[in-house]
């Protein structure tokens, strides 16, 4: 009986890299490098992360997958665990507006790993890649908001569905084998709404080593004849009833499948926060000149309501005392956009936390619910509005922040982000080596044998 489920992976299973239009192709490769350059800079950084790579290294195991900035490899479920706790620990990976997803820090790590342990092509990691990011952005599509108003997280969640398409794609499972892994994603793939409300928690940072986990145990499992359900995700009890209530639009998931490609329509973010702040801090910047920092008495900004969680509990948010929580704060963030003209890395150092100016005028921001806001089209439309000593109002509206494919950041500003992130590395490469390793990712569709090549771009 032909099911949605059945419809979706007899699709995907059968996609080739030659059934890619080519922006497609390129959208799925400047991903790679945008989600690879962010994940080394991560190598870098102390706390949650680090603890993943020293849990697996301890472990060790048969050598299948490389431990990004490690030069060591172990088993390839071991890697995309390590590795894919680094995805998201700086907040700098690409989004897509609107949806609730980072659909490819899920994908990244785990057919990284699964290429490097099989000897795949770079022609079939970028289509594994494509389909990830798709399926990811097709699920959150179908169920909207409904994920998320029950009380799941679903970033994590949605992105080991895509993620375990796509490495059953790279692995050249069939239909079935797809329906099979697809089915033990969903037997083992959570997250908690939790982890945006609690302010000291850094699990928000390293949630998307368990999602990547996840896609690689479910494509094993599945190729060693493993069965799962008829229907896994429309079924009775299956993953629309579980974690949407039963919601979704079919036609999101099906219309236009296998021809056109939610990866076209990422964007890269040109700041390391939340891509919820960014249209404030673009704004802050336009204003910054207008607006000397001790002429300021407060702060107004203006969003669609889901934007609360960057301003809620307001004590914690204007005193985050953690970086992940300080990337999901929209008063430490624009205040820092403010004070220092910039958003950057060191926005969120522990020194960074505790700037007497950022938290003195992160104390004067305000945000505001827009239920006019409230469509999907504009979450991340924001509005500010500084209040100068002597009254007057500047105001500058931002329907679409940077980054997005409508104001695209572009091939070079692309290369500058991922050399600033590589050289930031715990190898801390030079310049130089790091524009060739981008070049080398950029061409990667051309490795024959990604066991060869990854172990060098992996650990630059």
């Amino acid at each position: 009986m032909s099911t949605l489920s059945a419809e979706l992976v007899g699709i995907t299973s059968a996609l080739t890299y030659a059934d890619l239009q080519p922006d497609v192709r390129r959208a799925a490769t400047l991903s790679l490098l945008d989600g690879l350059g962010v994940s080394l800079a991560a190598t870098s950084e102390p706390g949650g992360p680090r603890r993943f790579t020293e849990l697996v290294l301890d472990e060790g195991g048969r050598q299948d997958a490389t431990v990004f900035g490690t030069g060591k490899r172990v088993p390839a479920a071991s890697a995309a665990f390590a590795n894919g706790a680094l995805s998201h620990a700086l907040d700098f990976e690409d989004s897509i507006d609107n949806l609730p997803i980072h659909p490819n820090a899920q994908s990244i790590p785990a057919l990284l790993a699964v290429a490097e342990q099989r000897g795949i092509s770079g022609e079939r990691l970028i289509c594994a890649m494509a389909i990830a990011c798709d399926v990811s952005g097709r699920l959150a599509q179908a169920a909207g908001t409904a994920i998320g108003d029950r009380g799941w997280y679903p970033p994590p969640i949605l992105g080991a569905l895509g993620a375990t398409v796509g490495a059953s794609n790279l692995l050249g499972l069939s239909a079935a084998q797809t329906l099979d892994a697809l089915s033990l994603a969903i037997s083992q793939s959570t997250a908690s709404g939790e982890v945006k409300h609690s302010p000291h928690s850094v699990v928000r940072a390293v949630r998307d080593g368990f999602a990547s986990h996840v896609a690689v145990r479910s494509v094993e499992l599945a190729e060693r004849g493993i069965t799962g359900f008829d229907a896994p995700l429309e079924g009775k009890k299956g993953f629309f009833a579980t974690f949407a209530g039963g919601e979704y639009e079919r036609e999101a998931l099906l219309r236009g499948l296998g021809s056109s490609f939610w990866g076209t329509q990422v964007s890269f973010k040109p700041w390391p926060s939340c891509r919820g702040t960014h249209s404030f801090v673009e704004g802050a910047l336009d204003l910054r000149e207008q607006a000397p920092l001790l002429d300021i008495d407060r702060v107004e900004l203006l969003g669609a309501p889901v934007n609360i969680m960057l301003a809620e509990p307001i004590d914690s948010k204007r005193r985050p005392s953690e970086a992940i929580d300080a990337k999901f704060s929209l008063p430490f963030t624009v205040a820092s956009a403010l004070v220092h003209g910039d958003v950057t890395f060191d926005s969120y150092t522990p020194a960074a936390l505790s700037d007497p100016e950022v938290l003195a005028l992160a104390d004067r921001i305000d945000f505001v619910p827009d239920p006019a806001k409230a469509r999907d089209e504009s979450m991340t439309h924001g509005e500010i509005t500084v209040i100068l000593r002597d009254g007057r109002r500047l105001h500058k509206d931002i329907p679409t922040p940077r980054g997005n494919p409508t104001s695209p950041l572009g091939m070079a500003g692309l290369r500058e982000k991922f050399v600033e992130c590589v050289t930031r590395s715990i190898t801390a490469p030079g310049a130089e080596r790091a524009g060739a390793l981008a070049d080398r990712i950029l061409s990667i569709a051309d490795a024959e044998n990604l066991r060869e090549e990854l172990p060098s771009i992996l650990t630059p």
